[in-house]
């Protein structure tokens, strides 16, 4: 049966609810060489994170994907304590971020040990946490793979493949996306089981258009950022007039505890999507079934796990 693989374990539709497929707990953008990097103290995490998170929960939201892999700032154990204290299903990454937040290991690693590192996550569990990995997150630059960023990401489409698991980019560009593109089809991976991360940004529409054509996830995760909504609505839209609505993923990057900044910084609430975007698409036109697929379907089966 399919599931997602969560902090707490695997869960089905029924209680996965609506799922936010792009969002942060725990990040720390400085790179892995700062001093103090991803260091905090866990309670102090749970105290700040956790009345977020149940207000997610309270606004129907029974699943997040946390977004933070290896290289911003990743804590599966943090995780784990911070999804138990709020009853929330967190899906933890594997997977690395883009240079020049590659650590010195990955750079030293060979294709093939990257491999086994992720597929061991995925499978295994993350270090010493007690959580599997659900989903595969990584990063690529604005002018194309770095020969280390390429190496990555094959390793990690190759893990996908042999874990059932979805790999998601953080990709700014369109150009870019169709390079991972060629990746994913030279290796033999479904281009339904890639993510395009912030495919907003690209301001060519076409390149959405295209790359949701080609079967990938098209994700708009902005909302709730200064002018971002009133896009959001047009491209989902334009989307559904494609006939595209089921490559649609939506999303805010919200909340986080950063460990570089007193008190973990400010922290942004998670239920806006439900609370202030999902009346704007309805107010656009976008029924109710099309709505629940936006939150509920198109989610689930992006990050569900066979």
């Amino acid at each position: 049966m399919p599931r997602l693989i969560s902090t707490l374990g695997p869960i089905g539709p029924e209680r996965a609810g609506i799922v936010l497929p792009h969002e942060h707990i725990f990040v720390d953008l400085r790179t892995p060489e700062t001093p103090g990097h991803a260091e905090a103290g866990t309670e102090d995490v749970v105290e700040a994170m956790t009345p977020l998170l149940e207000e997610a929960r309270e606004a129907g939201i029974g699943a997040i994907a946390e977004a933070s892999c290896v290289g911003v700032g990743r804590r599966a154990d943090v995780l784990r304590a911070v999804s138990e204290a709020a009853a929330m299903p967190l899906l933890a990454p594997t997977g690395i971020y883009r240079e020049p937040w590659i650590p010195r290991w990955a750079h030293d690693e060979s294709e093939d040990g990257l491999f086994d590192w992720m597929v061991s996550e995925l499978i295994d569990g993350i270090e010493q946490s007690g959580v599997r990995a659900g989903w595969i997150k990584l990063s690529a630059g604005d002018d194309g793979l770095t020969p280390c960023e390429s190496k990555v990401f094959r390793a990690a489409v190759r893990a996908g493949m042999e874990a059932g698991a979805t790999v998601g980019s953080h990709t700014l560009r369109g150009r870019v996306v169709l390079e991972q593109l060629r990746i994913l089809d030279s290796l033999g991976l479904d281009p339904g089981r890639f993510i395009w991360i912030h495919a907003h940004v690209e301001e060519d529409f076409s390149l959405n258009l295209e790359v949701a054509r080609r079967g990938a996830w098209i994700e708009y995760d902005a909302i709730g950022s200064p002018d971002s909504d009133a896009l959001a609505v047009e491209r989902v839209l334009r989307l559904l007039d494609a006939d595209l609505g089921k490559r649609v993923l939506l999303s805010q990057d919200r909340g986080w505890f950063d460990p570089g900044k007193p008190k973990g910084g400010e922290k942004k609430p998670y239920a806006y999507l439900v609370k202030e975007f999902i009346p704007k698409l309805r107010a656009a036109g976008v029924g109710d079934g099309m709505v629940g697929a936006l939150t509920r379907e198109n989610p689930f089966r992006a990050f569900e796990r066979g």
